[in-house]
């Protein structure tokens, strides 16, 4: 008897589908994970770079202001003081500054932009 091959061309072309699909997703969830790693760090380093006197307490919201040229954290709320406020953080327990709140209109990529970050 002759042998004949099974025409395999479907079977490929939706394996090939599918497996695209698949690693195309996984691939924007790993963007979306590094955008979220990245913009953590950055804010991290721009409230650790702040200037403050005190040892921040842990679970307490702090705000920063940008004064002249540089930041500065503190327990003052934003309708308490008059300088340009930038964001909220809360100090979490492994070190980390969580986002609370973010002025309207700061722009983080641009400011790091402008530092050369």
């Amino acid at each position: 008897p002759q042998i004949i091959p099974n025409d395999l061309t479907s079977f490929k072309s939706r394996g090939v589908t599918k497996v695209q699909k698949a690693l195309k997703q996984q691939l924007k969830e790993l963007h979306e994970q590094y955008t979220r790693i990245v913009d953590e760090f950055n804010w991290n380093k721009l409230v650790y770079e702040a200037q403050f006197n005190f040892e921040p307490v842990l679970g307490e919201t702090y705000h920063v202001y940008q004064i002249g040229d540089e930041f500065r954290l503190t327990l003052i709320g934003p309708s308490e003081w008059s300088h340009k406020f930038i964001g909220s953080f809360r100090l979490d327990s492994d070190g980390r500054w969580n986002v609370v709140e973010i002025a309207e209109g700061f722009d983080l990529e641009n400011y790091l932009e402008s530092r050369d970050y």
